[in-house]
């Protein structure tokens, strides 16, 4: 019996690549929606909503602060009569733009404190100034229920976030307790008339000093000198909370990583932040398989709880004594780029020992380049969808074994065997 015909032979990756297919590549890439949506266009959003409010707002502020101006009528404009100076669109512009930074970290601070800007513009709007709100309500409103749909998407905490909180509230009640004191100013004694001396005041307050020389005289002026002692205190406190805070936890987190340094051993390590390395990750962890992770940035609080991660270049040989690689059982270069994976798995033969290698690839024109490094697998599982899926259109038979052997290149000598 004659044997069964062999199936045609299917290259799994290429050496070159049609020009529509590197431009559909690209577009995939740039469609993939994981790394930017939805917490860059929204934080772009609002950035444009306090720019707006800002430039909405700016020329009537500037003649609020002209110095002769501001003498002359605060104290008799009211608070009505404050809210039309465009001052307060200002600091609402001013405090949008900065929390819009947060929101392109994810931050979830931010997302709270974004939520509670909007809720507090559409407040002006509709009891002050229509007119200079009217610019940025609609989407103020639109923005306000796309938070609100997206709110899982902020979910981290950041040393930068909690800066920006900081520089945002400081600045918030700064400008509170300036305008309030002169404001209020013929209730002080001595009455408060400039705004240098306001600011001084200011100062003085909110740092709870308290020289004594200006006096509140009056039951309002002391209730707003109370409300910025309590508010000063609270704005110290909470960015203190916020800057050290994440600090702290990266420390501790990085002084648990380095105690389980000692027990690296017969384990594995993955590097790269790719889906496939973190799939693999997750499924070694079903198997209660020891895993070290190896990332250039340190991951945001609450990703990989729990896990035994080093920060660092995986191509430099110290991190790589860090992770326990010459003890390792198998250390998988997963990274985006297989130019690096390459390098990784020149690295890891430096170190001598018989951990195995694996290098993934992204791109099949690079499979000859991967191959010479001699990694023990080579895997192409992008590469082999394509294979296996343009078999089954053609109605090509897709056995187990096919797969298999598709999806485990195997490199070095086996590799140059076959």
């Amino acid at each position: 019996m004659a044997p069964d015909p062999q199936p045609q032979h299917l290259h799994l990756l290429p050496r070159e690549s049609a020009p529509w297919r590197k431009a559909w590549a690209w577009v995939r890439r740039a469609v993939d929606t994981s790394h930017w949506f939805p917490h860059i266009p929204l934080g772009i959003a609002v950035a444009l909503v306090g720019l707006s409010l800002l430039l909405a707002g700016l020329p009537g502020a500037r003649e609020l602060l002209h110095a002769q101006l501001a003498v002359q009528t605060i104290h008799g404009m009211g608070i009505p009569g404050l809210a039309q100076s465009g001052l307060p669109i200002v600091v609402l512009g001013l405090a949008m733009l900065l929390t819009s930074i947060g929101l392109l970290l994810r931050s979830r601070f931010s997302w709270i404190v974004a939520l509670s800007l909007m809720v507090l513009t559409a407040a002006f709007a509709f009891h002050f100034s229509r007119s200079l709100y009217s610019t940025a309500l609609g989407w103020d409103l639109a923005l306000l229920v796309a938070l609100l749909v997206f709110h899982r998407a902020f979910n981290k905490s950041s040393l930068a976030a909690g800066t920006l909180f900081a520089l945002a509230s400081s600045l918030l009640l700064v400008i509170y307790a300036v305008f309030g004191a002169l404001y209020l100013g013929r209730e002080f004694h001595p009455p408060i008339h400039r705004l240098s001396t306001a600011l001084y005041y200011a100062v003085v307050t909110m740092s709870t000093v308290g020289y004594g020389d200006i006096v509140p005289v009056t039951l309002h002026a002391r209730m707003f000198t109370v409300s910025i002692i309590i508010l000063g205190i609270t704005v110290f406190a909470t960015s203190l909370t916020a800057i050290v805070a994440p600090l702290i936890s990266g420390s501790l987190q990085r002084i648990v990583r380095e105690e389980k340094h000692m027990n690296r051993k017969d384990h594995f390590i993955i590097i790269g932040n790719t889906s496939l390395a973190y799939n693999t990750y997750r499924e070694l962890q079903k198997r209660q398989q020891p895993v070290t992770l190896i990332f250039a940035q340190p991951p945001a609080p609450g990703d990989f709880e729990g896990a035994d991660i080093v920060v660092g270049d995986a191509n430099n040989l110290e991190v790589l004594q860090r992770a326990g690689a010459p003890q390792a059982r198998a250390v998988l270069a997963m990274r985006a780029d297989d130019s690096e994976n390459a390098f990784i798995v020149l690295a890891v033969k430096e170190l001598g020992g018989k951990v195995k290698t694996v290098a993934a690839i992204n791109d099949g024109k690079n499979m000859d380049r991967v191959r010479r490094v001699q990694p023990d697998i080579m895997l192409a599982p992008q590469v082999l969808g394509g294979e296996i899926l343009a078999m089954a259109l053609s109605g090509e038979t897709v056995s187990s074994d096919f797969v298999l052997d598709r999806l485990l290149k195997f490199g070095g000598a086996k590799a140059g065997a076959s």
